[in-house]
C-alpha cells in the first residue's frame, strides 16, 4: 500500500534504505565461530537498556509502545527468534520505529521556543541515537540515525539557555569533534571530560550535564569513543585513550574551562579509558570516576566472553574493524585491553589521581574485584559495589556518588 503524502518525514529521508541490511547479520563470522555462539533463550538481538534509556530521557510508556510495535510486527525477520530483526526500513524495523518517534519530538520542538524547544530537540536526538544502537559499522540506517542525532543536538544547542559549543581538536590530520556544555561563562569553569561505552553516542549525555554537572557549576566536555559517531575515523586500539588524551592536552586552548581543574568520567568502556588516562596524565587530572567499566576480568576470560550476547561480540568486532570474526582470535585479542595486562594495575606505581570505580552488584562486565583493583592503584582510590534493588535506582545512586567525588576533588 503506498504511503500517504503526510507520512512521517523519516520515510523521505530513508527512502533509499527500504532493503537496508539488517543489523544482526552485518558482522560475518567463520562457520566454526558461529557454532560457538550460544544464543538460546534470547528473544531480542539487542540488549534492551530500559533503565538507562529512561534515565537519559526516553519516555517510559513510549519506550514500551515502541518495543511492542517491533515485537508485534508481522513483517519478515532475518532471524525469526529475535524480535528486533525486521529487515527493511518500514514499520516494525528497529530504526524505523525509533526514528518515527524521534521525528515526532523534533516536530514538537519546532513549535516551541527557548529551553522548552531545546529539551524536545535533546529528546529527539536521544531517540535517533537509540535508533542506531548498537551502531555497528556498515549499518546504513545507523549512520543516518547518527546524522539525525547530531542535527537535533545542534538545533537544541541553539535554543537552550546553557551555552553549548562544538570544539574541534586537531589529531592525526583530522579533527576530534567534542561538545562543550557550560552553565555560564563568567569565569573559566572546572571541566569533566565524559564518554560512554562502545555502543552509545556523546549526544546521549545531556541529562548528566543538566541535572548533575550544571547545578554544581561544572562544564561537561563530551567525545565519542574511537570507531563510533564523530570518532568513527579512528579504530579502537590498545591505546584506547588516545583521543581523550589529545582532548585533555587541548584544554589550555579552550577559554571557558579551567585546565587546572579537570576530571574524567566514563561509563562502561569509557570507564576503562578514563582509568587508563588517570595513569597516563596524573598531573593534568584531579579526579577519575568510572561506572561499570571492564577493567581486567571479563577482558581476560575468553570462555566468559564467548558466552556474551552476540550483540556485544558484534560491537567488539565492529570497533576493531574485523572483516570476518574468528571468535577464538577475537576473545583472545581482548586481553590486550586489560589495564592489568597493560601494566597500569600491577607493580608498585600508583596514580596520584583520585579514582572512584563503581559497579552494580552481579555485573558480569564490571565485577567487584575489578573496581577494587582500580582503586588499589590510586593513592586516593575507592572501589564501590552498589547493591540496588533496581538498575534504575543504581544509576541514580552511582551518579550522585560520582558527582560528590568530583566536587570534593575539584574544590578550588
Amino acid at each position: 500500500m503506498p504511503q500517504p503524502e503526510s507520512e512521517n518525514l523519516s520515510v523521505k529521508l530513508f527512502k533509499n534504505h527500504k532493503q537496508a541490511l539488517e543489523t544482526s547479520g552485518l558482522v560475518p563470522y567463520l562457520p566454526s565461530s558461529l557454532e560457538q555462539l550460544e544464543q538460546s533463550g534470547r528473544t531480542w538481538y539487542r540488549e534492551l537498556r530500559r533503565p538507562q534509556w529512561i534515565w537519559q530521557g526516553v519516555d517510559a510508556i513510549e519506550l514500551e509502545s515502541i518495543l511492542a510495535r517491533i515485537a508485534n510486527s508481522q513483517k519478515h525477520r532475518s532471524r525469526d527468534e529475535w524480535l528486533d530483526t525486521v529487515s527493511g526500513y518500514h514499520s516494525g524495523n528497529w530504526a524505523y520505529e525509533w526514528i518515527h518517534a524521534g521525528m515526532e519530538h523534533q516536530k514538537t520542538a519546532s513549535e516551541l521556543d527557548g529551553d522548552e524547544a531545546a529539551e524536545a530537540y535533546f529528546k529527539a536526538s536521544l531517540y535517533f541515537s537509540v535508533a542506531g544502537y548498537p551502531h555497528i559499522k556498515g549499518d546504513n540506517l545507523a549512520i543516518q540515525s547518527q546524522v539525525l542525532a547530531s542535527q537535533a543536538y545542534d538545533m537544541a544547542a541553539k535554543q537552550t539557555s546553557h551555552r553549548v559549543e562544538k570544539i574541534l581538536v586537531p589529531y592525526q590530520g583530522r579533527k576530534i569533534t567534542c561538545y562543550l556544555h557550560l552553565p555560564n561563562t563568567e569565569k573559566p569553569l572546572p571541566v569533566v571530560i565524559v564518554s560512554g561505552g562502545m555502543d552509545s553516542l556523546q549526544t546521549d549525555m545531556w541529562r548528566l550535564y543538566r541535572d548533575f554537572l550544571a547545578p554544581n557549576n561544572m562544564a561537561m566536555l563530551t567525545l565519542d569513543m574511537p570507531s563510533i559517531g564523530h570518532s568513527s575515523h579512528w579504530p579502537l586500539s590498545e591505546d584506547s585513550s588516545c583521543l581523550h588524551q589529545a582532548v585533555l592536552n587541548y584544554l589550555p586552548n579552550i577559554p571557558w574551562v579551567d585546565r587546572f581543574y579537570a576530571a574524567v568520567m566514563g561509563f562502561r568502556f569509557g570507564g576503562n579509558v578514563a582509568l587508563r588516562l588517570s595513569f597516563l596524565e596524573p598531573s593534568r587530572l584531579k579526579a577519575c570516576v568510572a561506572l561499570g567499566a571492564p577493567v581486567h576480568q571479563i577482558l581476560t576470560n575468553s570462555a566468559r566472553l564467548k558466552t556474551m550476547p552476540k550483540m556485544y561480540l558484534d560491537v567488539l568486532a565492529s570497533r576493531l574493524a574485523k572483516q570476518v570474526v574468528d571468535i577464538n582470535s577475537l576473545t583472545s585479542q581482548m586481553q590486550a585491553w586489560s589495564l592489568k595486562n597493560q601494566g597500569f594495575l600491577s607493580g608498585g606505581r600508583k596514580t596520584s589521581v583520585s579514582v572512584l570505580a563503581i559497579g552494580l552488584k552481579d555485573d558480569p562486565v564490571s565485577p567487584k574485584s575489578d573496581n577494587k583493583l582500580a582503586a588499589l592503584f590510586s593513592k586516593y582510590g575507592k572501589g564501590v559495589e552498589l547493591n540496588s534493588k533496581t538498575l534504575h535506582s543504581g544509576y541514580e545512586e552511582a551518579l550522585k556518588q560520582m558527582i560528590e567525588w568530583i566536587k570534593e576533588e575539584m574544590k578550588q
